[in-house]
């Protein structure tokens, strides 16, 4: 009996020994497993979520700005913040500058390279970044005169201007009426339809009441605002004007100018001789033809009426169009003076815009 009591304690001894060894083998594997496993979770639970517009980022790490190698740094999100920051900007900081070069004959220009030219903002030299030719399109804004003082060569006008829109319209271009009288109004918004275009040009009435051409000018260049392509202001006017509640014609150009539109004026009416009326609204015309890059024709007879609409569709249809982006300093809401030369020749005649104004970056309130 001692001895079989004596061979069980020891049995149980030995199972005692045996299952602490087991733990501590076991525990000596969970610690080397767990060992293991944290890198893993650690790594995955530094993986950025995707970024906002549901695309993950792109491109080796230390190629992003801000960025060296560690993949726990916020510069993901920061690049792609200053990727919109800068689309924003572009898309309504770029300034367009449409161009006619006309030679000593009046023969347009056309095979001009982007590196002849050269543009001077307030003095200094800027680099100018695109040039395309006449095949972007055009949207534009007849102002077509209905007041009293229009009254000459009525129908002939009527006819050079359904003319113009059969010379000038291309598939991809669109144009719009205004009718200028006492309350000067859109009779006839964008379209491509050129038999819409000339029937308005034809119902239009005998001329009477006032003339608010500025109202219309001002009203013509917001509404060609929000479209893309080169933005044009034809008027059909004596340039006179009577009944406007926009009065400061310094501001009615100011306000072209931010619309980015090119003014052309066919002054008719004018034919009896000069008045000091006359003369001052012809020197308007001019003032704001010249800022915008436009051209005023003054037609004293029908056939010269015909030959101006003619002279503004080639004009339209030779034009190069440049790109300046302004630097984030010159974004003060203030009017710069441009400058556009051709460098390679001193015997063309460049025609452009004189100016632009600026818009002021958005605050991070208004955003």
């Amino acid at each position: 009996m001692g001895r079989v009591a004596h061979s069980k304690s020891q049995t149980t001894g030995s199972g005692l020994r045996l299952t602490f060894r087991l733990s501590i083998i076991g525990a000596a594997a969970m610690v080397v497993l767990l060992a293991l496993a944290l890198p893993v979770l650690s790594q995955s639970g530094r993986q950025k979520p995707p970024s906002k517009g549901g695309k993950p980022a792109t491109g080796p790490i230390s190629d992003r700005p801000g960025s060296p190698s560690s993949p726990s740094t916020p510069s993901q999100k920061v690049a792609e913040e200053i990727e919109e920051n800068d689309i924003v900007r572009i898309s309504s900081n770029l300034v367009p500058i449409p161009v006619s070069v006309i030679d000593r004959r009046g023969n347009a220009i056309t095979n001009l390279k982007l590196e002849e030219f050269e543009l001077r903002v307030d003095g200094q030299p800027r680099p100018l970044s695109d040039l395309t030719r006449s095949e972007t399109s055009v949207r534009l804004a007849m102002l077509f005169d209905n007041s009293g003082s229009l009254d000459a060569a009525r129908d002939f006008e009527k006819q050079a201007a359904i003319r113009f829109f059969r010379k000038v319209m291309r598939s991809k271009d669109e144009a719009a009426i205004y009718s200028i009288e006492t309350d000067s109004y859109l009779a006839q918004p964008l379209t491509s339809n050129i038999s819409r275009l000339e029937q308005t040009i034809a119902l239009f009435g005998k001329p009477e009441g006032g003339t608010s051409l500025f109202d219309a000018i001002v009203k013509a260049s917001s509404y060609l605002r929000p479209y893309t392509g080169r933005r044009v202001l034809v008027i059909v006017s004596d340039g006179i004007e009577t009944t406007s509640n926009y009065t400061d014609f310094d501001a009615v150009v100011q306000r072209v100018l931010a619309d980015d539109c090119q003014v052309y004026v066919v002054q008719t009416g004018l034919y009896d001789g000069a008045n000091l009326r006359a003369l001052a609204a012809e020197r308007r015309m001019e003032q704001l033809t010249s800022q915008t890059g436009g051209a005023v024709y003054l037609p004293k007879t029908t056939t010269q009426l015909d030959i101006a609409f003619d002279q503004i569709a080639a004009d339209l249809a030779h034009q190069y169009v440049l790109s300046y982006y302004p630097g984030v300093e010159n974004r003060d809401g203030r009017l710069h003076v441009l400058d556009l030369t051709v460098k390679t020749r001193n015997d063309v005649r460049v025609r452009s815009r004189k100016g632009y104004y600026a818009p002021k970056p958005a605050t991070s309130a208004g955003r």
